[in-house]
């Protein structure tokens, strides 16, 4: 999916691009294309749902199934797991978040900023899957996830054209974080040591909450400075595809002058 998203965004950087996947592809046979996504950083949301076993095929442990952990049937999983939040912080992702599919409210509003970031955005959702992970051992159960879920902050995003005085304070502490566009993703701070901008803060917190065997929720890190893609390669405003071959073939004389600047 990535590397099909890489060809058409840079034909079409106008459109949304949105990709769901699971952790199985994402961080195993795909991962290579992953990987590339996010140090190009090209402009999508990438939502991984993460289970931690593929469902498709009765339920082996994928990549990122927690070392310890044991299905209903089968042994205990002992291979070290891929955490892609970490994964992705390491590569320069500029916006990585975690949320859980039974946080409705702070879900929501992730995608939705995600949705407004220029550059790569992975949004790691835990996803109990209930037939085949769901038992009380699993870390990535329904019950052990929502008993073990640790929220760096709550998440509102506000829309830019929202007038302020329809948007609801949230009580206690809270932080404004703009996007490119404008809009506002505001956290609610449960821990006041995290720093969203901070990368090494972002990293900390993953392996707190994994040496706790817990599940970190909310946004890790963001960066609205790193230029996305179709910056880096100054792409026009008019898609490719639109472009008739009066734009794309050179004038005979425009053409001369190369052929002219190559000669000896």
């Amino acid at each position: 999916m990535p590397s099909v998203t890489t060809g058409a965004h840079v034909v079409n950087k106008n459109l949304t691009y949105l990709g769901v996947s699971g952790d199985g592809d994402s961080a195993s046979i795909g991962i290579g294309q992953l990987i590339h996504a996010i140090r190009r950083n090209i402009n999508m949301v990438y939502i991984v749902e993460n289970n931690g076993v593929y469902g498709l095929t009765k339920g082996q442990y994928s990549a990122t199934a927690d070392m310890g952990s044991k299905k209903k049937k089968g042994s205990t999983n002992e291979t070290q797991p891929i955490d892609l939040c970490a994964m992705a912080v390491n590569l320069g992702c500029s916006f990585v978040a975690r949320s859980f599919s039974g946080s409705k409210k702070q879900l929501s509003a992730i995608i939705k900023a995600a949705l407004s970031h220029k550059g790569f955005a992975l949004i790691d959702v835990i996803s109990p899957c209930v037939t085949f992970n769901n038992n009380d051992e699993s870390l990535r159960s329904y019950g052990y996830v929502k008993d073990n879920s640790a929220e760096l902050h709550s998440v509102d995003y506000i829309p830019h054209f929202s007038p302020l005085e329809q948007v609801e304070i949230p009580a206690g502490a809270f932080k404004d974080i703009t996007l490119h566009d404008g809009s506002t993703v505001r956290l609610e701070t449960i821990s006041e040591d995290h720093d969203p901008s901070d990368a090494v803060a972002a990293l900390t917190a993953l392996h707190e909450a994994d040496v706790a065997k817990k599940h970190v929720m909310g946004l890790l890190y963001f960066d609205a400075n790193r230029p996305a893609l179709h910056e880096d390669l100054n792409l026009i405003d008019t898609a490719l595809c639109e472009l008739g071959e009066e734009d794309l073939r050179p004038s005979p004389e425009a053409l001369e002058k190369v052929v002219a600047s190559l000669r000896g």
